[in-house]
This record gives structure tokens, sequence and C-alpha cells, in this order.
């Protein structure tokens, strides 16, 4: 058996100290490929590849939104559900300054501020997802019953 090397990011680190047990997986980044790209390179199907968006309120208010990778959040449906006028996704630097990574490396794992967390209902109709693990071409693979747990998820239904 061969070992992959990866790297230690601060999700990583999250997952370890929370005993969580995942499978590490490195690619070819690819700027602006998304998840078509990793789905490609991995030879994963791209629904099992979970997104990590940063959205916010107003700019004081972000919070994380876990989505299939073959799928978008519908915006309205999302204020509908959050109960307010309108979400948007962030600035690449308000998504760093959050979270503490790179867009195309953001992890829901380990953020630099602690956001709220909505994910797809029917993300945990899977056993197991593949989410960024902290770095642009590093993906890890999760138990999606531990992933509700640590992030403390709150289901919402908005995919389109």
């Amino acid at each position: 058996m061969t070992t992959i090397e990866y790297p230690i990011t601060t999700g990583v680190r999250f997952l370890r100290n929370q005993n969580i047990a995942f499978v590490p997986y490195v690619y070819a980044y690819e700027h602006r490929g998304g998840t078509a790209t990793s789905a490609r390179e991995l030879g994963i199907d791209e629904h099992r590849i979970i997104k990590t968006l940063v959205m916010e309120i107003d700019p004081r208010n972000q919070f994380l939104v876990l989505m299939h990778g073959d799928k978008e959040v519908s915006t309205k449906q999302l204020a509908r559900t959050l109960n307010v006028k309108s979400v948007s996704p962030v600035s690449e630097q308000t998504a760093q300054r959050v979270t503490g990574y790179q867009v195309g490396g953001i992890s829901p794992f380990g953020t630099k501020q602690r956001l709220p967390v909505y994910a797809e209902q029917s993300i945990f109709a899977l056993p197991q997802i593949v989410i960024n693990g902290g770095k642009r071409g590093f993906l890890v693979e999760v138990d999606t019953a531990d992933v509700q747990r640590v992030l403390n998820v709150m289901v919402v239904n908005v995919a389109v």
C-alpha cells in the first residue's frame, strides 16, 4: 500500500483534533476548474464532491454553504429559508479574511472565524463526501455524519 503525501493544513489539524478519519486526495489544481476538474482528475462522481461557498447577509454577517459540485445555490431560496431580504457570495478578499483559506482551497474545517454552516439536505443521503481539505488541489473524503456533528450544520433545501 502506498501512502499519499498531502499538506498538513488547518483543516487537517481540525480533523485530527476531532478524531475524524479521512482519506486524502491530491490532484493538479486548475484555476477556475471547479469541481468538474477535481471529479475528472480523481475519477469521483461530481455529485459527491462538495463545494464550500462563503456567503453573506450583510458585510458583518458571513456564513458557509455546502453544496454538491454539480448543483448551484438558489440565493433567493436561501434568503427565504433564512428569513432575510437577500444573500450573496462574498468577495475573494472577504472569503480569505474570514476563513483563512484561499478561494479554490476553502475548507469548512478549521476556519479562521467560526461561521454558521448551512448544507444542502441531500448531502446527508450520501455516506461519505469529498470536500476541500484547506488547500487548492487537496480534497478529503469524510463521513457525512462526522461533518454534521463537528460543524453543527443547519440543513437547507436550496439546490438548483
